[in-house]
């Protein structure tokens, strides 16, 4: 925002603004998290049977709200990874090397053929013998006598140029600061280099210290904007490159390195450099064995970098390497606060950071506001505010298809007390309800001006008439045999058991839900169990089980009215024996059909209202169902998919009414 002062006529000062786009990091005005979206498709992963871990990473892998996930990200990399490599190549330097020796040559032959005399031939007979190779040949011409001015000075070029090319190697921006480098700048760089070896070498027996560091760095730190702090950030930096160095001489043919190892000798025309170097790199690998020497790679593009440049491609393939590890996830204990934001700013661009912050906002707000805990065996699950979070969820989608119904006891209380009837009586010891304050108000100032100085008595006390409401226990038995997995009815279900679970808890909160599992064995089970409950191969549907366990519910709350709402997609194919094995044939036998329904009429007996939710189209099962509601005065609701929760939580609705 740029501002511009001016004076107005009483000669006060003030502003003119200027507003653009807001470029100052996480825009402050943006929306907050969707935490309930991020919810719903956690759930929805943990309902299909991944872990909440396996969930919260896929997530984060698929990303959200427009923002790309770790999987784009990772493909970013990869892709970057392979350009670099696809676009250039190694050898930029030796290629520059043969130019300038190829210039030399030709300007030293031009001016020795407009030579008449015998030692202009013996010397054109030296340029005919010198070695094949170029390393070869720039030693050999090391001690020639030049007769041309611009081939020596194309020589000098070279020696100059292998200088700041393997300085470059090892410090930013060396290859520029040596451009045209005066004798006594290539000395400062040697002195640098033996007190930086010097300092390295007591630095590996201990015997260093914070003031020889000090003075080192305020002698040479011109040589190392990064400005490291201490001796161990200092190697740390030079480490990196000269491992990154060394990869790129890895990367290269055996026929290259031995040409670039001959030519460093020529460097600045004085082998003291390339033996400093060696040094150091000696030095470096001794200090950090663990950065990458071995590594290569596969450069086969048609663009020459030089040895600077190449050496930076190599610390780029490091670091893009070391980014995908971060983004991958994939070792204990992994978070996306791990992930170098910087890093990825740098080599895949400012979107790719807020992505990446994003994500990681995201992760941490997800911790944040609890919803997720460790289970006792250090897994991770969903917290009951998880539970909640999906529930609401879930009963939201079936109010939207049910909307005709929506909003119906919205406004009624629960509790024992039951409802009001809009008329009120004077209140009875033992009375619980609640008063009428208009009319107990009254009563009292109606006795205050019959002359009663009192201002409140017990009799002026009226409480709000009531009826009493009636109390549900419902059973919802829902099937969790291996054909409710492989159908696709296994989300569905569950979905189910959240929004009727989340009607109950919060707005029938009288009433009592027991979710009963039912596949070869029946359970009772927590909502946050079924919701975790992965599908698992197993043959048998035992109806008999979980009615025999909705009966035991049932009796626990003999004063509430019988629900029983069962969710199954095949015949009972199990039963339960006396001894409490489950029993399975296929096709249902005649002893299990006759067992399931006798547990039907037991419930029937207890004027239970049942509801059996067929899903799928087998007639046989339709045909059973059909028969067994007929028997007990039951209801069969053929739903789709979509429409299972709808119907479940309306047939409960039209039976509590």
């Amino acid at each position: 925002m740029a501002e511009s002062p001016f004076t107005g006529k009483r000669g006060r000062r003030r502003r003119r603004y200027a507003y653009g786009p807001y470029a100052g990091g996480p825009d402050p005005l943006a929306p907050p998290f969707d935490i309930r979206a991020a919810m719903d498709e956690i759930g929805r992963d943990v309902m299909e049977g991944s872990s909440p871990r396996q969930a919260l990473q896929e997530l984060l892998r698929r990303g959200m709200q427009n923002r790309r996930g770790l999987d784009d990200l990772t493909r970013q990399v990869w892709q970057r990874r392979r350009d670099l490599q696809r676009d250039n190549r190694l050898d930029g330097t030796l290629e520059e090397v043969r130019e300038l020796l190829q210039r030399a040559m030709d300007a030293e032959r031009e001016a020795l053929g407009n030579e008449d005399s015998d030692d202009a031939r013996f010397r054109e007979m030296q340029l005919d013998a010198l070695p094949s190779d170029t390393g070869g040949a720039v030693r050999e011409l090391d001690s020639y006598d030049w007769r041309s001015a611009e081939a020596r000075e194309a020589y000098q070029e070279i020696r100059d140029l292998l200088g700041r090319e393997m300085l470059d190697q090892r410090f930013e921006g060396m290859k520029q600061a040596m451009e045209n480098a005066s004798p006594e700048d290539v000395e400062r760089v040697r002195e640098m280099l033996d007190d930086l070896n010097n300092l390295l070498a007591q630095h590996a027996q201990g015997q260093d210290t914070a003031q020889q560091f000090s003075e080192f760095m305020a002698k040479h730190g011109e040589f190392f904007p990064e400005n490291p702090q201490n001796t161990d950030e200092l190697v740390d930096l030079l480490a990196a490159r000269a491992a990154a160095a060394q990869r790129m001489l890895n990367s290269m043919s055996a026929e290259q390195r031995a040409e670039l190892a001959e030519l460093a000798q020529q460097a600045f025309g004085d082998p003291r450099l390339a033996q400093a170097l060696a040094q150091l790199d000696a030095q470096l690998q001794g200090l950090r064995p663990g950065e990458d020497w071995q590594g290569s790679g596969r450069f086969r593009g048609d663009n020459p970098m030089g040895m600077g440049e190449a050496t930076r491609a190599m610390e780029e393939l490091g670091q893009l390497d070391a980014l995908a590890e971060q983004l991958a996830q994939s070792y204990p204990g992994a978070r996306l606060e791990d992930i170098d934001l910087d890093a990825i700013g740098d080599l895949l661009g400012e979107d790719a950071r807020v992505d990446a912050r994003t994500l990681a906002d995201l992760e941490r707000e997800l911790q944040r506001q609890g919803l997720f805990e460790r289970a006792a065996d250090g897994s991770l699950q969903l917290s009951p505010k998880a539970i909640r979070r999906l529930g609401e969820s879930a009963l939201r989608d079936v109010v939207d298809r049910i909307g005709a119904r929506r909003g119906e006891r919205e406004t009624r209380r629960s509790g024992a007390a039951g409802e009001a009837t809009g008329a009120t009586r004077p209140w009875a010891f033992g009375d619980t309800e609640a008063w009428s304050v208009p009319r107990t108000l009254l009563n009292a100032e109606l006795r205050r001006a019959g002359g009663d100085p009192r201002r409140l008595d017990v009799s002026d006390v009226e409480v709000v008439e009531t009826e009493q409401r009636t109390r549900a226990a419902v059973a919802l038995l829902v099937d969790t045999s291996w054909s409710m997995v492989a159908e696709g009815r296994w989300v569905p279900m569950k979905r189910t058991a959240l929004a009727l679970h989340q009607l109950i808890s919060t707005r029938f909160r009288g009433d009592d839900l027991a979710l009963i599992t039912f596949g070869r064995h029946a359970q009772t089970v927590e909502l946050g169990e079924l919701v975790g409950l992965e599908g698992a191969y197993a043959q048998g549907t035992n109806l008999h089980h979980a009615l025999m366990l909705a009966e035991r519910h049932l009796r626990k709350h003999s004063d509430a009215m019988p629900v029983v709402l069962v969710v199954t997609d095949g015949e009972p194919t199990a039963h339960l024996e006396p001894d409490g094995e489950a029993y399975f044939d296929y096709p249902p036998s005649l002893h299990t059909l006759r067992a399931t329904v006798g547990e039907v009429d037991r419930l029937a007996g207890m004027k239970a209202a049942f509801t059996f939710f067929v899903l799928g189209d087998d007639p046989r099962l339709a045909a059973f169902m059909d028969d067994v509601a007929r028997r007990c005065g039951g209801r069969v609701v053929a739903p789709t998919l979509d429409g299972l929760g709808a119907e479940v939580v309306a047939d409960y609705l039209r039976t509590r009414r």
